[in-house]
């Protein structure tokens, strides 16, 4: 892991917004978060990761730089996914405390001041908690639901449910999360994996403000098992259960039939049974090796040692543009 130049002058507060193809929100966002900082007394910066935006997310962001500097832009070489723009965001942060947010204000930023408070009481994570999901499908909350339960019994270190990525971290819980350089990276579960003291808020999630959610159905499973095969060997586990428990089943099988030909002779088979005992055998096979190849390709993956990202552009203030192959 390379090290990132510090601000001369750190600020209290940065703000990390990772941004895909947000041009319709942006004027917005920045206004209520301008306000917001502002109103806090504390000097501040914002800092767009630009995840590869098709639009004009990182013009308006530009733009946004030259009239205050205090507004920084990481422009991604192309689009790596939210969870590793948030860390290039992370990394070139300089803030005592840092935010992470999301543009699209479904996380309200007036809650901002309520976070640094209780920063300013000892804690080193301050997580927002959804009481309700405005805008979202009854088939959205509940697979979501069922996700959180589904991968707090296969973890030691349990995850929040109903906990996105908005939060607020000290400095000292920024840096031990930016030395985890895995690749596949499952920020949520690496938010609760590092410890520290931490509290929540609660909260009530607004519709997003303008644009399209960028988290389709399929995005959102893949995100699912990400997270299961990141801080887990669950399934591979229950794929050794699965393999024990059809051996002992066949083995038994294999004491009945060799019983009742004893007893009764030995009959012609059915097909249909036969046909169907091979194929659920078969499909338990695939599944197991499908699992197994869930975990190998991961540790492929790892082992290339690709940086997480590459850097296009960026401007920050009192800081040097960093064009490199960054990390």
């Amino acid at each position: 892991m390379s090290e990132f130049k510090a601000y001369k002058t750190p600020v209290e507060i940065s703000l990390v917004v990772p941004a895909y193809n947000e041009e319709a929100v942006l004027p917005e966002f920045l206004d209520r978060a301008k306000a917001v900082l502002n109103a806090t007394g504390l000097s501040w910066e914002i800092i767009f990761a630009d995840d590869g935006s098709h639009d004009a997310t990182a013009d308006i962001i530009r733009t946004q730089h030259r009239r205050d500097p205090r507004i920084g832009l990481i422009s991604l070489s192309r689009n790596f996914g939210k969870e590793i723009a948030m860390t290039a965001g992370l990394d070139h942060s300089s803030g005592k405390a840092v935010i992470v947010i999301d543009a699209d204000l479904q996380d309200p930023p007036e809650l901002i001041p309520d976070m640094v408070a209780l920063w300013g009481k000892g804690y080193d994570m301050v997580s927002a908690r959804r009481t309700i999901r405005e805008g979202e499908t009854a088939f959205k909350r509940t697979t979501a639901h069922l996700f959180y339960r589904v991968i707090n019994a296969l973890v030691d270190r349990p995850i929040p449910a109903d906990v996105g990525d908005f939060r607020l971290m000290s400095r000292r819980a920024v840096d031990a999360l930016l030395r985890t350089r895995e690749r596949h990276r499952f920020m949520k579960g690496l938010f609760a994996w590092i410890g520290f003291r931490q509290t929540e808020i609660l909260y009530a999630r607004s519709p997003r403000a303008a644009g399209q959610t960028k988290w389709n159905y399929w995005r959102l499973w893949n995100l699912s098992i990400e997270g299961i095969t990141s801080f887990s060997i669950g399934p591979l586990q229950f794929a050794s259960y699965l393999g024990f428990l059809i051996a002992a089943l066949a083995a038994m099988y294999g004491i009945f039939i060799t019983l009742r030909t004893i007893l009764d002779g030995n009959p012609v088979p059915g097909y249909p049974s036969l046909l169907v005992i091979v194929l659920f055998l078969g499909g338990v096979q695939l599944l197991t090796l499908g699992i197994i190849g869930e975990y190998v390709g991961r540790i492929f993956n790892e082992t290339k040692g690709r940086p997480l990202y590459l850097i296009a552009d960026s401007l920050l203030k009192s800081q040097p543009q960093d064009k490199s192959d960054t990390v």
